[in-house]
């Protein structure tokens, strides 16, 4: 009965935190706003304790400093610790306002399962096709690094499938269900898009100012895929799921090194494909494929 009675005033001080937090009547333009605001401010001190952490095992490489360049020791616990916390600010924001996670196109079941899977297949044969025509016209050449790739290519494929979840879940979800009360889908794809590719200078701007139009363009790519999935989030949780792993695997594994013979505005300048013509020809390809689906849709 004490255990009922301690939930219950659990989840009363939790629903009059959010309420707090999020104090706006009018959940729409200004709720995203109040969102972020969370968001940040709730990690923040989760930021800095995994810092000062850092600098107390004395690997003072690992401090973080907003807006400056990070290493992937730095990135890992920072990045584990903010999507971490955005479920639980979602969460609340449900609890206050009446909405759910299926209101933003996550819905637990086998179809979202089923959309997940086509989709990586797609960007998976996508990527194939791209980096295969890359290697017959001599601009790619590959570093096998032996038996290493087979452990570190699945946890960096767990971690993609989760990251790209929850920022499934944030910009083509909530961003985008929000937007989309006050502006037709087409402005509010591009602004929720808008918003995706500039918040990947929080971690990185010297490399990543050049794949800002391909960043709004995948984002923009991920809204067709919600689209063509009947507002579900599978498909384009699939399509994002294995670019991230790709990039992320070639990086860290350094798989492949581009040989010069054409310039980088074709192959994508600091070695980035989102910043150069083949990576967006790419996504234009996936878009093209996804377009074709929207009347016929038949996995579904």
């Amino acid at each position: 009965m004490q255990c009922d009675d301690g939930i219950k005033i659990g989840c009363k001080l939790s629903r009059d935190f959010f309420a707090r937090v999020f104090e706006c009547k009018t959940f729409i333009a200004a709720s995203s706003n109040n969102f972020f605001a969370t968001w940040v401010c709730l990690w923040l001190p989760i930021a800095v304790a995994s810092t000062i952490i850092l600098q107390k095992n004395k690997d003072t490489s690992a401090s973080w400093q907003p807006f400056k360049p990070i290493s992937a020791e730095q990135k890992l616990p920072l990045l584990a610790s903010l999507y971490l916390i955005a479920p639980l600010v979602l969460w609340g924001a449900n609890k206050i306002f009446g909405n759910s996670f299926s209101s933003y196109g996550l819905v637990w079941n086998w179809s979202i399962l089923q959309s997940l899977g086509i989709g990586f297949v797609i960007g998976a044969t996508g990527l194939a096709i791209l980096f295969g025509l890359q290697t017959l016209l001599g601009w790619v050449k590959w570093n096998v690094a032996g038996k290493k790739n087979i452990s570190v290519t699945l946890p960096i494929l767990l971690i993609a499938v989760g990251i790209s979840a929850i920022e499934e879940l944030i910009f083509r979800g909530f961003v985008l269900t929000q937007l989309q009360q006050d502006f037709s889908i087409y402005i509010a794809a591009a602004i929720a898009s808008l918003i995706f590719a500039v918040l990947h200078l929080v971690w990185e701007q010297k490399e990543t100012l050049p794949q800002l139009p391909g960043l709004w363009l995948m984002g923009m790519v991920f809204v067709l895929a919600r689209y063509v999935d009947k507002g579900n989030l599978g498909l384009a949780w699939g399509l994002h799921s294995v670019l991230v792993w790709a990039i992320a695997t070639l990086d860290t594994l350094e798989l492949v090194t581009y040989t010069g013979k054409v310039p980088q505005v074709v192959t994508g300048k600091y070695g980035k494909p989102l910043a150069g013509l083949t990576g967006i020809s790419f996504l234009l390809a996936i878009g093209a494929v996804l377009w074709l689906g929207v009347k016929t849709y038949p996995w579904r």
